[in-house]
């Protein structure tokens, strides 16, 4: 069980020691790496949907550097928080990964992927954009006002990650339950300064760039993008120009469903992405 998972601790450059989770079988596939959304930590992955992945596959959820539990510095752009995963891979051994990148972990999915083609076999894309893409420069007032404030509470969830309909504010409640089921050994709060630098690296990667969408045909790999159809975080015709622009990709919207829509939907997203792993 994740919220079971103990915490575990890997040394790579000097200064800088990951801490991560890491469940479920080891086979002859490789591991599903999980990149987590802006200011999460590996609290913030629902147990549910890391319980059902795990059922099958082997599971390595990390901080980078400055987040949580993780020491060092917090990179300040996209294509550092990629090169930092990199560090992190090398220093627990990994070679080859299938990545599911959520958010934030989405746009360094994208970047690990064109910077280290040979390391990614498969991609999933959770409520995430392209680079430069209309509508992803900087959050709209009312999400920034409950993404950058203190310690996240239930009604920051619920408003950012869910749709604002009776039944996806009840699935939204049900998950703010099993995020605080762990109750020992839990991450630290990401700290003022590493939001700082998050922000600063997904303000980089939203300024307008209409010749960045060309980056994405470097992107062999199938992949797999999804999304909720009422995100109030990533516009949805932000994930939708993201699947056309990927040489080998198909898109999914979860009717009824905010930038959480993988916490709404655990047991079906985790079928979609096993069915698509295999």
């Amino acid at each position: 069980m994740y919220h079971e998972t103990p915490n575990r601790r890997a040394g790579a450059a000097p200064g800088i020691i990951y801490a991560y989770r890491r469940c479920g079988p080891r086979g002859s596939q490789p591991p599903l790496l999980l990149l987590q959304h802006f200011r999460g930590t590996l609290d913030s992955w629902d147990p549910a949907l890391v319980d059902a992945l795990a059922a099958e596959r082997d599971v390595i959820a990390f901080d980078n550097a400055g987040v949580g539990l993780s020491t060092g510095s917090t990179p300040r752009t996209i294509r550092d928080t990629a090169l930092d995963t990199m560090a992190f891979l090398g220093a627990v051994g990994v070679r080859e990964v299938d990545v599911l990148g959520f958010s934030m972990g989405g746009y360094t999915a994208q970047e690990l992927t064109l910077l280290q083609p040979d390391v990614v076999r498969r991609l999933v894309l959770a409520a995430t954009a392209p680079r430069g893409a209309p509508g992803i420069h900087g959050l709209r007032d009312d999400v920034l006002g409950h993404t950058c404030s203190g310690e996240p509470r239930a009604q920051h969830y619920l408003y950012t990650f869910f749709n604002h309909t009776e039944a996806s504010q009840r699935r939204g409640l049900e998950f703010f339950g099993r995020y605080i089921e762990r109750e020992r050994d839990r991450d630290l709060p990401v700290s003022a300064a590493a939001r700082e630098a998050q922000c600063e690296a997904m303000l980089e990667w939203g300024v307008p760039d209409g010749d960045a969408l060309r980056r994405l045909g470097g992107i062999r790999q199938p992949t797999l993008v999804a999304g909720g159809d009422s995100d109030r975080v990533i516009p949805p015709s932000a994930l939708r120009l993201l699947a056309r622009s990927l040489p080998d990709a198909r898109a999914h919207l979860y009717p009824d469903s905010g930038h959480g829509f993988l916490f709404q939907y655990h047991h079906e997203f985790a079928r979609e992405v096993l069915d698509f792993l295999r």
